[in-house]
């Protein structure tokens, strides 16, 4: 009994009287760690066991308890703390590596997505073989197709020389144009020298005859001879006001004479007949009236006799060319409006205040209020 109570005895007292550093680990054991928590019930039942278990049992908490007070563990929070504040900067750090992760794999699958439709492709080459199987298509589409295609060629083959020749066409119009004006300068300033040097002898000067007269009906049918009737059938004047161009000839001089009670006749100048053929001119094609709007229409009927543009015209009419008589038949006849002021007396001559009958060049006033 005295054994038992000497080894009761140390254990008491180390019990009794702890030291505050001792407390001090104890008191912060339970806090940081769980373990103390659990071994609290262990202490409730030191009776029941024996003394020399408690003594083996408090032996290793004893050995435990400096373990703790070591300064390595002392430091342990602080380090803890330290990893605490810098965490977020890791988390930072972290952050566009997993952003990078992140896409790191939806390129991936992107690149996934090739193989994907090449295996699409892959399914769909078996449908262009089975149009193989289709029937083959038929040879009169296929000599068709070859035809259109050859028209069409053609057909551009064919704008490509439309739009030279339209360009050379171009150049030689103006060039005859500028002729023509040349040609008409030098006839004025040849009559003005002839009048002026007669003048100057003291003697008249005789003026040309011309070789031009535009006709212009100016009564109807009523009352009216066969014979004048069928002459102004032949001038193609079948109409009131209705104007064409005769060449005078000693048969046509014979034949406006015998009309001349139902006619206004005269010697047009180079302006009447321009603005005429511009104006009022009109091509007579399959007996059909035409107007002359392009320069194309002259050159299918009149080509042939050189006559390509409506300059070329106007020069043949008004020069009584060669091919005069072609081009007064390619026009139409000319249909001009009353003149302005109304006719002043259609049954006596001009000479004597009427409207029929020669007028020579004073036909023009009359033409232009006619147009």
């Amino acid at each position: 009994m005295s054994e038992k109570k000497k080894t009761e005895s140390p254990a008491k007292k180390g019990e009794a009287k702890p030291s505050p550093a001792k407390e001090a680990t104890k008191a912060e054991a339970p806090a940081k760690s769980p373990a103390p928590a659990k071994e609290a019930p262990k202490k409730e039942t030191p009776a029941k066991e024996s003394p020399a278990k408690e003594a083996t049992k408090e032996a290793p908490k004893k050995a435990e308890a400096p373990a703790k007070e070591s300064p390595a563990k002392k430091e342990a929070p602080a380090k803890k703390e330290a990893h605490a504040k810098e965490s977020p900067k890791k988390e930072a750090t972290k952050a566009p590596a997993k952003k990078a992760e992140a896409t790191a794999p939806a390129t991936k699958k992107e690149k996934g997505t090739a193989p994907v439709k090449t295996a699409v492709a892959k399914k769909e080459a078996p449908k262009k073989v089975e149009t193989k199987n289709l029937p083959p298509v038929p040879e009169s589409y296929l000599k068709k197709r070859k035809r259109n295609e050859e028209n069409a060629e053609k057909q551009k083959k064919q704008r490509v020389e439309q739009a030279v020749k339209a360009k050379e066409k171009k150049t030689l119009i103006f060039k005859r144009a500028e002729k023509y004006i040349q040609e008409y300068r030098q006839k004025e300033r040849s009559l003005i020298n002839l009048r002026r040097t007669s003048k100057r002898a003291g003697n008249f000067y005789l003026e040309p005859e011309s070789k031009l007269a535009y006709v212009i009906r100016i009564r109807g049918i009523i009352g009216l001879h066969p014979k004048p009737r069928k002459i102004l059938q032949l001038l193609r004047l079948r109409q009131i006001n209705n104007g064409t161009f005769v060449r005078l000839t000693a048969a046509t001089k014979e034949m406006l004479r015998l009309v001349e009670p139902y006619v206004a006749f005269g010697s047009p100048n180079l302006k009447t007949v321009r603005e005429l053929v511009y104006k009022r001119g009109f091509a007579k094609i399959n007996k059909q009236r035409i107007p002359l709007t392009d320069n194309s229409i002259i050159e299918a009927n009149l080509g042939k006799h050189g006559i390509v543009c409506v300059e070329d015209l106007i020069h043949e009419i008004y020069t009584v060319g060669p091919a005069f008589k072609e081009a007064n038949r390619f026009l139409w006849t000319f249909k001009l409006n009353p003149p302005r002021g109304g006719w002043n007396t259609v049954k006596k001559h001009y000479n004597e205040g009427g409207d029929f009958g020669d007028r020579e060049d004073k036909i023009n006033a009359l033409v232009h209020s006619m147009i």
